[in-house]
């Protein structure tokens, strides 16, 4: 909405908008090489350890010969939307126009496809920057149904992950994540109640209540991401299409019965296996 070639200037346009004048000339910092390289390590550190805090990475980083302060730890962990993860008194209060749901999931055994789906967001390092990835899973065949990256720690690029695994794959009895602002967002929460979805979300610092999803991004960063170091988004999204096809296709767990994914969800699932 604000031009500079408009006629108007600046200041008139941003009067007229309400908006702040602070906002329309500020310029971006871009993240050094020397932030870049500590994203790396932290991320791959937070893999092995998912426990550490702030304290902890910064110890794990001078073990790797790196000099970092704990605060400077902290700025980047927040700017990856990295948190350790642990059983933690809660401390702070949710926004108030954002609802946390109970865990539905505890006790019961999920064997059929689209009986829950789970999803979570992961940080992924470039050679010149980062992105993030979202994955929406099948909880009981660990397909991943659909996938979006982005530059941001938006909203819009997980609804749109979530949409396109409905629209291909049909609606979930219930849908599992954590309590990131993504997931508890109107845009996010309203799609699920839209079809009928039954929320469930982790409790805070319950990292394997999603375990996983957890595991998927551990298989995807070392098989691929650290091993190939892309250039640019685009890199990274012609990558992880090959990857996650042959994830789905050929990749067989030892947790499903040396299956792959994809048989065990068109396998499981109602109407497709009743009709076998």
């Amino acid at each position: 909405m604000i031009t500079r070639e408009h006629p108007l200037p600046l200041s008139t346009q941003c009067k007229i908008l309400n908006l702040s004048r602070s906002g329309i000339y500020y310029v971006p910092m871009l993240v050094s090489d020397e932030d870049r390289e500590l994203m790396r390590l932290i991320d791959e550190i937070h893999l092995e350890c998912p426990y550490a805090g702030t304290r902890g990475m910064r110890n794990e980083l001078w073990n790797k010969g790196r000099k970092v302060g704990r605060g400077h730890v902290r700025t980047l962990m927040k700017k990856m939307g990295v948190e350790a993860l642990y059983r933690k008194p809660r401390l702070t209060k949710t926004h108030p126009g954002h609802t946390i749901y109970p865990y539905l999931l505890r006790g019961l055994t999920i064997t059929e496809a689209n009986a829950a789906w789970c999803a979570d967001i992961t940080y992924i390092p470039m050679r010149k920057g980062f992105c993030y990835l979202v994955a929406i899973m099948d909880w009981a065949s660990r397909k991943v149904l659909a996938w979006r990256l982005s530059n941001t720690l938006d909203t819009s690029f997980c609804t749109e992950a979530l949409e396109e695994a409905i629209s291909r794959y049909g609606a979930p009895q219930i849908f599992n994540t954590d309590q990131g602002s993504q997931f508890t967002s109107d845009d996010f929460v309203n799609i699920l109640k839209n079809h009928d979805i039954k929320i469930s979300m982790d409790g805070r610092g319950r990292w394997m209540d999603n375990v996983f999803i957890e595991r998927l991004w551990k298989s995807v960063k070392y098989e691929d991401i650290y091993l190939k170091g892309y250039n640019s988004i685009t890199e990274v999204r012609q990558g992880l299409m090959a990857w996650f096809d042959r994830y789905n296709r050929l990749r067989r767990h030892q947790g499903l019965d040396d299956r792959t994914p994809d048989a065990v969800y068109w396998n499981t699932l109602p109407g497709v296996k009743d009709a076998m």
